[in-house]
């Protein structure tokens, strides 16, 4: 499977995101054609050497503009562009979720909405030159490690704020993209994170796989470290993660049910990863149960000797295993309105390590709570709480 993963360990704007993906392999010339044919810029695309780095370097001239773009004024720019499809409803989206996240910090409706910076020609160019390059890639994932959005004060529309921008934290807020702070100057651009936050999700590492190509695009600032957004294209072999376990298994015909309920909660925390009891039918026609126990191998000594203890069985049999293969897991919060109150429930989201999204589950323990004090149905709260995490993180 063939991923894109971008580092942005030096933050990401949008001129940083077009130039790495054409470091990567998109076609620099018709990447510059189509955002010119587009919009009424010139681009030019070089290379410069960032504290020892060398990248590529997207330059759009723009004429000063002293007109700002309403929002539904920008989508029509855009719709009426000549677009590919594709690439139109991409650059639509990218839009949407930075007016989205103005909407909601200005407390303005979208018709009232009117953009700044984000809404001139050159942020325009950024955007659609980004999201043709990802049509152009065409890889079957994209995944994004935790975003530096750099330190100190940024200048927001109502004077000066900390970092990240007003806009960019929300965005990141729906995105569920992890990100910390280093630095002192602003390094996460509301337009990068909105570029980041539509075509990528969110990984702590980077997965097993071969490198096909690596691209480096150039930020404007000269900084200590390297200013560029790396990308890597590659070949992930293996889509799910393995971890290694024994299983241990053990048949009783003379344990009481009171001391198999109790069992689980022993092995469990004796290290056992798992515990399944199985009702089945022993020589003699005698009734018993099959006990079966997944556990890590440095915790299986100690497993079978509570398994032992707790039933008396003389012989625990270890079958051969090689391998499982597990999905990655991480724990994420959705807000969801019941009955003119709002409630935070945990959700637990796994994931392959293309980040693709296996399942969601709302967690019980919170949800309890919920339906307790809601006085809703546990059911449907939990089908409430999956459904709005669906519709954020997927």
């Amino acid at each position: 499977m063939r991923s894109l993963i971008f580092e942005p360990f030096s933050g990401a704007a949008g001129d940083m995101i077009l130039a790495s993906l054409i470091g990567l392999g998109a076609d620099r010339e018709k990447v510059r054609e189509t955002i010119e044919s587009a919009v009424d810029v010139s681009v030019s695309v070089g290379n410069v050497n960032k504290s020892g780095i060398e990248a590529v370097d997207v330059k759009v001239h723009a004429p000063r503009e002293t007109h700002h773009r309403h929002y539904y004024e920008l989508v029509d720019v855009i719709k009426s562009a000549g677009l590919p499809v594709g690439v139109e409803q991409s650059t639509l989206g990218v839009f949407a979720i930075m007016a989205k996240a103005e909407s909601k910090i200005h407390g303005l409706p979208l018709e009232e909405l009117h953009f700044h910076e984000v809404g001139q020609n050159d942020a325009l160019a950024d955007v659609i030159g980004s999201c043709f390059a990802f049509h152009e890639i065409a890889a079957d994932a994209v995944l994004c490690t935790a975003v530096n959005v750099g330190g100190g004060k940024v200048k927001a529309a109502h004077g000066m704020m900390a970092v990240p921008a007003p806009a960019t934290l929300e965005i990141l807020k729906n995105s569920g993209l992890y990100f910390y702070g280093s630095g002192k100057r602003e390094l996460l651009t509301p337009t990068g994170a909105a570029l980041l936050a539509y075509f990528s999700k969110p990984v702590e590492n980077i997965p097993q796989g071969r490198v096909l190509s690596i691209g480096y695009g150039a930020g404007d600032a000269d900084t200590e470290d390297p200013n560029v957004l790396r990308s890597i294209l590659l070949d992930v072999q293996d889509t799910l993660s393995r971890d290694t376990i024994e299983v241990l298994e053990t048949n009783v015909d003379d344990v009481t049910g009171e001391v198999l309920g109790n069992l689980f909660e022993r092995l469990l925390s004796a290290g056992a990863r798992d515990v399944t009891i199985t009702p089945t039918t022993m020589k003699k026609g005698r009734t018993g149960h099959i006990i079966k126990v997944i556990t890590k191998p440095q915790d299986s000594d100690h497993v079978a000797r509570v398994l032992m203890k707790e039933t008396g069985t003389l012989g625990v049999r270890v079958i051969p295993t090689k391998h499982r293969y597990v999905a990655d897991r991480r724990m994420e919060k959705v807000a969801v309105s019941l009955r003119g109150e709002e409630f935070t429930v945990a959700v637990k989201i796994a994931q392959d390590r293309t980040g693709e999204i296996l399942h969601m589950s709302a967690e019980y323990e919170d949800c309890r709570k919920v339906a307790e004090k809601s006085r809703i149905p546990l059911k449907e709260v939990m089908r409430r709480v999956e459904e709005e995490a669906w519709e954020r993180f997927a």
